[in-house]
């Protein structure tokens, strides 16, 4: 059964924080530092094909979150979860969102052709001191 995100972990995802995406690869984990967002109580992240994340995604759903807020390394959450969808459907218009959220920019910009996707996350666990 899917979580249910405390407010304060909904909190911290809505303020500019940034979070680590860890992903399992054939070749071991994966972790990179990512930008967050949520629709209700599942998280959604943007990212390009062709790199890591989604191609690992692929083969083996299963995810790791980690998220500090940038004002107190003591206030975080880590969420356990799986990715239920990749939606590539307003990907653009949502990586311009992040980027304003994030850096105040109108418009992300990013490579020429560049086809994002939205990696979208079901979240079966919530632990961390945000909750």
């Amino acid at each position: 059964m899917p979580a249910v995100l405390p407010d304060d972990v909904r909190a911290l995802i809505d303020a500019p924080n940034i979070a680590h995406l860890g992903v399992n690869t054939a070749a071991g984990p994966h972790v990179s530092a990512v930008w967050i967002d949520r629709e209700d109580d599942r998280i959604l992240i943007n990212t390009a094909e062709g790199r890591v994340k989604p191609q690992a995604l692929r083969e083996d759903p299963r995810v790791g979150i980690s998220i500090v807020a940038s004002d107190d390394a003591y206030t975080n959450a880590v969420l356990q979860g799986r990715v239920v969808e990749f939606r590539s459907e307003g990907a653009r218009e949502h990586i311009d969102a992040l980027a304003k959220k994030y850096f105040g920019r109108d418009v992300y910009g990013g490579p020429a052709g560049e086809e994002r996707v939205i990696l979208v996350i079901e979240v079966d666990k919530v632990a961390g001191n945000a909750t």
